[in-house]
C-alpha cells in the first residue's frame, strides 16, 4: 500500500442512496477519491430501481430490472473502489404523481419507523466516520430521493441511541454516532447553467422546464463544500457506465459534447449537515489537499 493510500485508511464511509446509479452521479468522484486515499467505503441501495428506463431491450426486461441493476450497482461499486454492497429491497416508487408511489412494496408506502431502524443496524454495524446521503430537496424531488434523506437523516441520529437492552461488548448493535452527515447536492445555479448548455447544444434537459429553474435543486446559499474530482473523472464515468440500463446513448447527458460533459462531471457538491466528536473538520473539502 502507497504511503497516499494510507492517509484515509483509518476513515470508514456509509453512503446511502436510493437508487442503483445516485451513488455515481451524486458523489461517484468523491466515493472514489476516498477509496485511492484508503477509506472504507459502504454503499447501501434502499430500492433496487424496478421502474427505471431500459435503455436497450436486450439487456432487461421489467421482470429482470431489479435483479440487473443491482448487478450493475455491484460492477460500478467495484470500480469505484466500495468494498461492500448493500440493498434495503425497496420496490422503485417512480417518478412523483405515478401510481408506482402506491406499490404496497415501494420505498414510499413503507414505513418509516422500518426504513430507519434498517439504516441505524447498518450503522451500528459498520461503524462510519462519516455518512452521506440524498439532500432534503432530493435533487429533483424524486419521492425515493426524499425518502432516503428523511430516513438517514433519522437513522444517524437514531444508531447512537442506547438499544433497549444491553447489547454484548463488541457487538453490531452496540450504539454508534458517526461524526459527520454529508448531503450530496445539486445547486440550482449549476443545473441552471447546465441546461443552458443542454439548450445551447440543441439538447432538451431532463426533469425541469424553464418555469421548475428556479425550485429544483438545492440552494446555493446550502452548499457548504465542493470537491474537485477532476483527477477521478475517467473513474467516475467507467463507474456510471456500468450503469448500461440506464446510460441511453440517445439520452441528454450523452448528447452534450464530451468536454462538457466531462466539466460537469469533475466538480461535486455537498451540505456538511452534522459535524461532532473531538474532529469536527469538513473532511470533503480537504480531500484535494490530502493528495498532495
Amino acid at each position: 500500500m502507497s504511503q497516499d493510500h494510507k492517509k484515509l485508511s483509518h476513515i470508514t464511509v456509509l453512503a446511502a442512496y436510493a437508487h442503483p446509479d445516485d451513488e455515481g452521479f451524486s458523489s461517484g468522484g468523491t466515493l472514489a477519491m476516498l477509496a485511492g486515499l484508503g477509506a472504507k467505503i459502504t454503499l447501501v441501495c434502499a430500492t433496487n430501481g424496478d421502474v427505471g428506463e431500459i435503455s436497450d431491450p436486450s439487456l432487461a426486461t421489467p421482470q429482470t430490472l431489479a435483479q440487473v441493476r443491482q448487478e450493475e450497482m455491484r460492477r460500478a461499486a467495484s470500480v469505484t473502489g466500495a468494498v461492500d454492497v448493500r440493498f434495503l429491497g425497496y420496490r422503485d416508487s417512480g417518478m412523483a404523481g405515478t401510481d408506482d408511489n402506491n406499490h404496497p412494496d415501494s420505498l414510499n408506502q413503507a414505513p418509516a419507523d422500518q426504513v430507519v431502524a434498517k439504516l441505524a443496524a447498518i450503522i451500528r454495524e459498520v461503524r462510519p466516520d462519516l455518512v452521506i446521503t440524498h439532500d432534503p430537496t432530493g435533487g429533483y424531488g424524486h419521492p425515493d430521493h426524499l425518502a432516503t434523506y428523511a430516513h438517514m437523516t433519522q437513522a444517524f441520529a437514531a444508531a447512537g441511541e442506547p438499544a433497549a437492552q444491553s447489547p454484548q461488548p463488541g457487538s453490531a448493535d452496540q450504539p454508534w454516532t458517526p461524526r459527520l452527515l454529508y448531503y450530496a447536492c445539486f445547486p440550482r445555479s449549476v443545473m441552471r447553467r447546465m441546461w443552458q448548455e443542454m439548450r445551447d447544444a440543441g439538447v432538451t434537459p431532463p426533469f425541469a422546464s424553464r418555469e421548475q429553474e428556479d425550485t429544483l435543486g438545492s440552494p446555493d446559499e446550502d452548499v457548504t463544500t465542493v470537491v474537485d474530482v477532476g483527477e477521478y473523472v475517467e473513474t467516475k464515468l467507467a463507474s456510471l457506465a456500468c450503469h448500461r440500463t440506464q446510460m441511453n446513448p440517445n439520452g441528454p447527458l450523452a448528447q452534450l459534447p464530451e468536454e462538457v460533459m466531462r466539466r460537469i462531471m469533475s466538480t461535486e457538491y455537498f451540505t456538511l449537515a452534522v459535524s461532532q466528536g473531538s474532529e469536527t473538520e469538513d473532511l470533503l473539502a480537504g480531500l484535494a489537499d490530502s493528495e498532495r
